[in-house]
């Protein structure tokens, strides 16, 4: 019995530190949160609807990229959901499968994306693009890292701006710096400056934290930031972490706007707040 005690006493203590630890963490990361941008405000008091329905009459195209990724995957069910485009099309390694019939207007078109340029058709003809291209690492190696998400990204935003894209969205990541030390920061920043150079007439970053979803992939480290950031997500809004769902929304969100700079920047606090205004329609 003294046994038992002593277990449940030691497990309440543990839940208890845990438990204040979290609040600490959330405390303190507020200190961190990104500074909330003039705009949102301004998507606060708008009529989603009516910009849909706006946008809806231009009768204007998209492409994807990294459709089948997480990102991809919710980004594609939400341009679906709200119909603002007249045409999709995913440019993808492979083709996709789809049994809902919501999916059944998608165009595909599939690259080899060692040889972009033997497919630049593909990239022509849309006046919007969303990038959700990428991969790890620990997935593909440094080398294969690099090819994936600064070689292919590049050269897929090159083909659609040469093909009359107007507007580019891409998805990168908190912390994104060409001069950092840190590999996946440098590449994402060095992405971000060298499609910024190809002058697109509106550009838009999107830099999300941590990415809260459950992956169908298993990957250990990022579960356990998943779980943790979860966790201090449900006490304080950080800029370290955010659903997916929220970064997906804002994409289609703020693709509906007029921006007041031709080149805009997303921080984590920018994308949750465009993420859930697209709720309130």
């Amino acid at each position: 019995m003294s046994y038992l005690k002593l277990l449940g006493a030691t497990l309440g203590k543990l839940t208890t530190f845990l438990a204040l630890s979290v609040v600490f963490v959330a405390a303190f990361l507020k200190y961190f949160d990104d500074p909330e941008p003039v705009h949102i405000t301004r998507m606060a008091t708008a009529d989603i609807k009516n910009l849909e329905d706006n946008f809806r009459q231009q009768n204007k195209s998209c492409f994807i990229l990294g459709a089948s990724g997480e990102t991809g995957k919710v980004l594609l069910q939400d341009l679906l959901k709200r119909n603002i485009f007249s045409k999709i099309t995913l440019i993808g390694r492979r083709q996709l499968s789809f049994e809902d019939k919501a999916y059944e207007n998608l165009v595909q078109e599939v690259v080899d994306f060692e040889k972009l340029d033997d497919y630049a058709a593909a990239f022509q003809g849309h006046d919007v693009g969303y990038c959700c291209l990428g991969t790890t690492r620990a997935k593909a190696g440094a080398a294969g890292f690099i090819r994936v998400d600064h070689d292919y990204v590049v050269k897929s935003a090159e083909l659609a701006k040469a093909g009359g894209c107007a507007q580019f969205h891409l998805e990168s990541s908190r912390g994104a710096d060409k001069n950092s030390s840190f590999l996946y920061l440098k590449v994402k920043g060095e992405v971000e400056a060298e499609i910024q150079a190809l002058d697109f007439d509106r550009y838009a970053i999107y830099r999300p934290g941590v990415l809260l979803v459950d992956r169908q992939e298993v990957r250990p480290s990022e579960w356990l930031a998943r779980k943790f950031f979860g966790a201090v997500s449900a006490i304080s809004s950080t800029s370290m972490s955010i659903p997916i769902q929220a970064v997906a929304k804002a994409m289609v969100s703020n693709t509906l706007l007029r921006p007041e700079q031709k080149v805009e920047v997303l921080e984590n606090k920018a994308i949750s707040a465009l993420g859930s205004e697209s709720d309130k329609k």
